[in-house]
């Protein structure tokens, strides 16, 4: 009896540590993008470290991007969490780190995505927002496209802006609720199609956003139409290199069950 019992326990122990395996292990060098599905261009897996690790810098915050072909059985909140904790995403102490997972769609097996945000993240972006707005309003439209570089980006700016503080999570809410979004008020995009439609010079033209609204408005209407297509507004795009080196590694962070996801 004893000895079926230790066959067992061996066995056990043998099929769980064969499962663990399948996470991936910590990328060697380390890197803030990890495409193992292969749904990013180089040049958009290039734009995102680069973007992710300046960000990294200015904040100390951690953003990890991870696509996987397949989540190997595991809940996509499970894999998320596990993948951000065996790595270390964040700084410790701070456990300021979070990782987007994206399991694209393939054939009959449904698209996933989940946003696992550390313990220091938690209050900062609360489950809610991120499912019912960045997930499903930023990032799964996108994703439905076969846009994965677009949904990625645009959920990735709002997350940015969050954490750096320009608004917070009941703000960008608020935006959504009214029918705008964080980049473009909606009563921007009212005032516009105001003087778009009754706005004529002398001559019978129209106004030019352009060249008669004022120098700020313009500049807004510009932030929101780069972040609408999916680039990242807030970052120099491109293969240029930022002054203070690339992403200098993992710090220790922690993860403690937060964050939302969804599928399609």
């Amino acid at each position: 009896m004893m000895k079926k019992t230790i066959i067992l326990l061996i066995a056990v122990i043998v099929t769980a540590t064969s499962i663990l395996a399948q996470i991936p292990e910590r990328p060697q060098p380390e890197r803030l993008v990890n495409d193992f599905a292969h749904v990013l261009s180089d040049g958009e897996k290039q734009n995102m470290e680069s973007a992710l690790a300046q960000f990294a810098r200015k904040t100390s915050t951690q953003i990890v991007v991870v696509t996987v072909p397949d989540l190997e059985g595991y809940d996509r909140a499970d894999y998320a969490q596990r993948l951000g904790e065996n790595w270390g995403v964040g700084q410790k102490g701070n456990d300021n780190g979070l990782v987007v997972l994206v399991k694209p769609k393939t054939g009959n097996s449904r698209g996933e995505v989940f946003i696992a945000t550390g313990y220091g993240l938690e209050g900062v972006l609360p489950d809610a927002i991120l499912n019912t707005t960045i997930v499903n309003e930023e990032m799964i439209p996108r994703f439905k496209q076969n846009d994965y570089y677009g949904g990625l980006a645009a959920g990735l700016n709002v997350i940015m802006d969050i954490t750096r503080g320009e608004y917070t999570a009941a703000n960008y809410q608020e935006k959504v609720n009214a029918g705008g979004s964080a980049g473009i008020p909606f009563g921007i995009i009212f005032f516009v199609l105001l003087i778009a439609l009754f706005g004529r010079r002398r001559r019978g033209r129209f106004y030019s956003p352009g060249r008669s609204l004022p120098f700020w408005l313009a500049m807004g209407m510009m932030s929101g139409s780069q972040r609408s297509s999916g680039s990242f507004g807030n970052f120099s795009s491109g293969s240029g290199s930022f002054g203070g080196g690339g992403f200098g590694g993992f710090g220790g962070g922690s993860f403690g069950g937060g964050g939302a996801g969804g599928s399609w």
